[in-house]
């Protein structure tokens, strides 16, 4: 497998969902927006869109909890997000029901909506966010209004660009002295290539000049943000949690539900990370249950991206954890890779 399409293959996509209960709670928090990018074309050859996982997740757990799910675009009308997996358990899902492409495909007009009528916003990534969201006139006014109201607005990976450029009534940016996050510039730099360079700004540089106070995770380690009704997500893998976050704050406990499978995944890293050596049994018990591709792509990433022997000792321990269960030609250079940088070190700890 080429090095770029496996990068592609084991970053962009958010892995099959394993089911979902089919039991609707009852929902005490009304109407939900979802927006998303209008930019996309070709696929996202020839301009980014939106991402269909993120989109794909929200909708069928917002669904799920009974809630009412409406869609917008900047300029209304069909959208395109940028190229996914349709065989994603969540995207099979999705394309299964008529209400959901029909939302895609007539998404209302951001300057025909009304505040008032939405309890919830949820503004999903993709790069096309970086270039129609942030000069959305009737997407800012929406966004000033449900902030002033207290309604919940949230944004995940590239969504909280749409953020950046919105002001209170007194005129002070809406994110100057909130905690938030988003697609990070270290992010950026390793996924970002092709259309970074045209990007009118990098979120985290421009959320922090607006006053914001920004957090975030390792590479591609999912992470929520919860400042009073602003939730963020960092990337793409922070979705489900940020999506559970609005449920939460709209007064509803989320529906049960079986974990996505790169949500497992990703969990079992962090507690590998955290020292519990009870991660090695589960992989070992039912490494179907993971993707362990997806563990060595996180620790081949964070080593490339390490500047500190803490940082490489990290990636390390992560590719160590994945590589019984997968074999690949670059998860065995990189394992070498960080040896030879970690060998003073390693050395030095012996007895």
């Amino acid at each position: 497998m080429k090095a770029g399409l496996f990068l592609r293959t084991l970053v962009t996509a958010l892995l099959a969902a394993t089911g979902m209960s089919p039991a609707l709670a009852t929902p005490t928090g009304g109407k939900v927006l979802i927006v998303v990018s209008g930019e996309g074309r070709d696929q996202g050859k020839t301009r980014p869109g939106f991402e269909m996982d993120e989109f794909s997740q929200s909708w069928l757990m917002l669904r799920a909890n009974g809630l009412t799910v409406e869609v917008a675009s900047p300029a209304g009308g069909p959208v395109e997000a940028d190229r996914y997996n349709p065989k994603h358990d969540y995207n099979a899902r999705l394309e299964a029901q008529p209400e959901a492409l029909t939302a895609l495909r007539q998404t209302r007009a951001t300057a025909s909506l009304k505040a008032a009528d939405y309890s919830a916003v949820l503004i999903m990534g993709g790069k096309g966010a970086m270039f129609d969201l942030p000069k959305d006139p009737g997407l800012q006014q929406l966004l000033r209004e449900m902030d002033a109201r207290g309604a919940v607005i949230a944004a995940v990976c590239h969504g909280p660009a749409a953020l950046a450029e919105v002001r209170r009534a007194d005129g002070k940016p809406l994110v100057e002295g909130r905690r938030l996050t988003g697609f990070s510039n270290e992010e950026e730099q390793v996924f970002g290539k092709k259309w970074a360079a045209q990007f009118p700004w990098l979120i985290e540089d421009k959320l922090k000049a607006q006053g914001a106070r920004w957090e975030e995770a390792s590479l591609m380690m999912p992470k929520v943000v919860v400042d009073g009704h602003l939730i963020t997500g960092q990337n793409p893998y922070s979705t489900a949690a940020l999506t559970e976050a609005v449920l939460r704050a709209l007064g509803t406990e989320p529906a049960a539900r079986q974990p996505y499978k790169d949500e497992a995944t990703m969990a079992l890293a962090q507690r590998w990370l955290e020292g519990d050596d009870s991660v090695k049994t589960l992989l070992a018990t039912s490494p179907q249950a993971y993707h362990t591709e997806l563990l060595a792509a996180l620790g081949i990433y964070q080593f490339k991206q390490a500047t500190d022997d803490a940082s490489r000792r990290q990636a390390l321990s992560l590719m160590r954890l994945a590589e019984p269960h997968f074999k690949h030609e670059m998860l065995g250079q990189a394992m070498a890779d960080a040896r030879r940088a970690l060998a003073p070190v390693l050395h030095h700890k012996q007895p």
